[in-house]
């Protein structure tokens, strides 16, 4: 009889481990339910914020279109610059504006001093516009040949660039002035270049005067090269110097409705100025410049109603310093901004006696070299 074999002994069994070692407790576990709704409910708030606002900037008021100008505060106040903009009809929701400018500020702030911005323009578009970014809108400004600095203004108003008052202060600066080499002339009139201009939506006013007279002196300046024999003869014969032949351009200009009459219009005013027989003796006789006597200086009495025609009062008044009928010579300054046509046409005039000439109809002139020829075609109907 064999022995049964041994059974083998019972493993002992393992106690569960707690996972904790003895005499410590275990951290109880982190509940993220709580914290991933609150981040939740953040974001859909931001997204919401967000939402709003893009909707907010992106919506124009509803205004009639009309010029707002408003000074933002020298020393950067969001707070009182906001409420500038309320107060003047360019804003509605002061908070959101007040909270985009505030949030933004460590990127852009706006510039100190005059803005001109309209009362329907969206408020993305407002605060392009106080900060003067390059992405605000871009305005054509066409300047045809003749107008004057206070035209140009208005023109410069309406596409809502800068104010007529801004401009023509700028104008009026002395420094700026000689910045632009016009150094002892009163304004940048005749250095206004007619032509077409890309300008930015509220653009300071010095710098459209910049714009506007560098582009006319480095139009003059070549034209001055381009005829450097007759700007010396006209120096040494008439003692006149750039200013003079720009202003008797701008005379020439707003005579003139046809280019090819400029040259002849330009022989009679030389003509006038050097004559024997023409009196009173180197007077221009044109209209035009006693009208701008008026535009710059209306408490002129002479002057008083004046709406665009020129009436014989205009022409007797000897206070009146633009009114080439009592006196003699050019105008103080250029009474118009004229263009190459005219320029030229000062520097090259047509070879003529003429003496005379008078609208005919058509933009054309009838040109007389006698008193008597000239009241004859006057009298002839058109």
């Amino acid at each position: 009889m064999t022995d049964a074999p041994a059974k083998p002994a019972p493993r002992p069994k393992r106690r569960k481990s707690s996972g904790s070692r003895p005499g410590r407790k275990r951290p109880p576990r982190r509940r993220r339910g709580p914290l991933l709704t609150a981040l939740a409910g953040v974001g859909v708030l931001l997204a919401v914020l967000a939402g709003f606002l893009g909707h907010w900037l992106g919506a124009p008021r509803r205004g009639e279109g009309r010029a707002v100008s408003i000074v933002w505060p020298e020393d950067g106040s969001i707070g009182h610059g906001v409420q500038r903009l309320v107060n003047a009809g360019a804003v509605d929701g002061p908070v959101s504006m007040h909270f985009v400018l505030l949030v933004a500020s460590p990127l852009f702030h706006p510039e100190p001093g005059l803005h001109l911005l309209s009362d329907d323009l969206t408020p993305a578009e407002v605060i392009r516009r106080l900060v003067r970014l390059s992405s605000r809108a871009h305005e054509k400004l066409v300047i045809p040949e003749g107008l004057n600095r206070f035209q140009i203004g208005e023109r410069l108003e309406a596409l809502r660039v800068c104010s007529t008052t801004s401009f023509r202060l700028a104008g009026d600066d002395g420094a700026l002035l000689a910045e632009l080499g016009l150094s002892g002339a009163d304004s940048p009139e005749g250095y206004l270049f007619p032509a077409t201009y890309d300008l930015l939506a509220d653009t300071d006013a010095r710098s459209v005067v910049r714009v506007l007279a560098g582009e006319g002196k480095k139009r003059i300046a070549k034209l001055r090269d381009q005829n450097e024999a007759k700007v010396e003869e006209l120096q040494t014969k008439y003692g006149f110097r750039e200013r003079d032949w720009v202003t008797f351009a701008s005379v020439v200009q707003k005579e003139a409705a046809r280019d090819d009459e400029m040259p002849l219009i330009a022989s009679v005013f030389w003509n006038r100025l050097s004559s024997s027989e023409f009196k009173p003796a180197r007077s221009l006789q044109s209209d035009p410049t006693a009208a701008y006597g008026c535009i710059v200086n209306p408490a002129l009495e002479s002057c008083r109603g004046y709406a665009g025609r020129v009436l014989p009062a205009m022409l007797r008044d000897t206070e009146n310093p633009y009114n080439t009928y009592r006196h003699p010579g050019l105008p103080p300054g250029p009474i118009a901004n004229p263009g190459v046509a005219a320029l030229s046409a000062v520097l090259n005039p047509a070879t003529t006696d003429y003496l005379f000439f008078v609208a005919s109809g058509g933009g054309r002139h009838t040109f007389s070299r006698t008193l008597e020829e000239h009241e004859t075609a006057v009298h002839k109907p058109h």
